[in-house]
């Protein structure tokens, strides 16, 4: 039980990578990590476009970067697209009547699974919800029906170092009712 609270205090979002590229062996184990989320009426609503290309990573960082925002990608030698999925009859069913947006939830979950997967293998992960879609669909050859909503930067992290979380209280996030 020690060893998964080790894991979420190791994860943390990575702004500088080494021009090493990730063996592909390990994005397969992230993959099959997000294959293993929990997902609504098991939907599994997601697809993922997996570029690991010394060629190919850079253009996909210009289409993550404007002016101010996620210059650090041109340094990642890899990523991680996350595609939403339609998901199955039960579950758009259910999202229809409850008015909840499972997918996302699901995509979430299934993002959170590659970045854990990623940590525990050495390697260092951002989430980036950030970028310019249309581009990065044109590049990737991404239908324009489909809609890419998240896209995890991943490779090894320079510097290894835990940064010190700051989060809200228990008490604050919480409410126990006994």
């Amino acid at each position: 039980m020690e060893e998964f609270f080790e894991l979420i205090n190791k994860r943390q979002s990575c702004r500088k990578y080494l021009s090493k590229l990730v063996e592909k062996e390990k994005l397969v184990k992230c993959i099959d990590a997000a294959r293993m989320a929990p997902s609504a009426c098991n939907s599994q609503p997601w697809h993922f476009v997996v570029v690991n290309n010394s060629e190919l990573a850079p253009k996909v960082a210009e289409c993550l970067q404007d002016k101010i925002m996620n210059k650090f990608t041109s340094e990642c030698p890899a990523f991680i697209i996350v595609i939403e999925e339609s998901g199955n009859l039960t579950s758009r069913a259910g999202a229809l009547m409850k008015q909840q947006d499972y997918r996302s939830v699901d995509l979430g979950i299934a993002t959170e699974h590659i970045c854990l997967a990623a940590t525990e293998q050495n390697l260092g992960t951002c989430i980036l919800g950030w970028f310019n879609e249309k581009e990065l669909k044109k590049l990737l050859n991404i239908s324009k029906l489909k809609r890419i909503r998240l896209v995890v930067a991943i490779g090894y992290p320079e510097n290894y170092d835990i940064r010190k979380k700051v989060r809200k209280s228990i008490d604050e996030i919480s409410t126990f009712i006994e």
